[in-house]
């Protein structure tokens, strides 16, 4: 009984102290949030033992040998461009719904629906044309001449011979090909062709201007064989001289997407009713005049 009896005298001043001590410790911590100064003094040390954690977190060589580094570096990289892209996202479908109440408000004729055909690529053999290709969709499929094909790049080509099942697409990196283009950024007109390094040569340039290396090149609609504001390539510089870097070679599917050409009618095609109207009364009054004249001469 006597040894029990000391064990727990012992016991209870070592209880107490570690109490003293805890409340000695909370009141410390509550200096250093509310003094500047003491905190001031402690921030050094702080920094010296956070880079050292850091640096003690650092991957090892058995995490580089099996690419689990590169494979989280990789995975946060995914991250960030995932949430840019969430915020870039957001933005672009504000500026979508401001852009349709704009053109509420003023009134602007849209672009109209185009229904396209995706087709597949299929081999090209004995072609009359050196950079062609072969689609299996025709007439059967939907396919209209004057159609033009794209891919995620950007302009691949036109059809230039249309069958039931299939059609052949020339391409705009052929010599025979010519596409009148634009620049989005400098609105330099010119027409482009394929070369036999694989770059669009401009033709029919401006005397004054230039292309800006770097920009967009679009299709200008002239001519009605290709719509206006279909994407062609970029402008690089290549021998000190303005090409084409076509943005069809960057996609790398075998799929094309036939689109039909649009057309606007002219105007005299379809001549608004007031207009036919109003001719035919002219055309009415003028016969009736001529018929009267010879015989009131006639008379006198």
């Amino acid at each position: 009984m006597a040894r029990m009896r000391t064990k727990r005298l012992k016991g209870r001043p070592l209880r107490r102290y570690a109490l003293f001590i805890a409340l000695a410790l909370l009141f410390g911590v509550l200096l250093l949030q509310t003094s500047p100064r003491l905190r001031a003094m402690v921030d050094p040390a702080r920094t010296v033992a956070a880079d050292q954690m850091a640096s003690s977190a650092r991957p090892g060589l058995w995490d580089r040998i099996t690419g689990r580094t590169a494979r989280e570096e990789r995975i946060r990289e995914l991250e960030a461009e995932v949430r840019e892209l969430t915020r870039y996202r957001s933005v672009a479908i504000s500026m979508a719904a401001r852009l349709e109440a704009y053109e509420e408000m003023l009134n602007v004729m849209g672009e109209p629906p185009v229904r396209g055909v995706t087709a597949r690529i299929t081999s090209e053999t004995n072609g009359p044309f050196s950079e062609a290709i072969l689609v299996n969709a025709g007439t059967l499929q939907g396919v209209e001449e004057g159609a033009y094909a794209e891919n995620e790049g950007g302009l691949v080509g036109r059809v230039v011979q249309l069958g039931e099942r299939s059609s052949r697409v020339l391409l705009v990196t052929d010599f025979n090909s010519r596409v009148p283009v634009m620049g989005e950024a400098s609105g330099m007109r010119a027409i482009v062709f394929g070369d036999r390094d694989g770059y669009g040569t401009l033709t029919d340039l401006p005397e004054r201007g230039s292309f800006i290396t770097g920009e967009r090149v679009l299709t200008s609609g002239e001519g009605g064989v290709f719509p206006r504001g279909v994407v062609v390539g970029e402008i690089v510089q290549r021998s000190d001289q303005a090409r084409v870097d076509f943005g069809m070679t960057e996609a790398s599917g075998g799929f094309v997407r036939l689109m039909p050409a649009m057309k606007i009618p002219k105007p005299e095609d379809f001549p608004a009713e007031d207009q036919a109207e109003t001719s035919d009364e002219t055309e009415t009054a003028a016969s009736e005049t001529g018929e009267t004249s010879p015989q009131g001469s006639g008379g006198l």
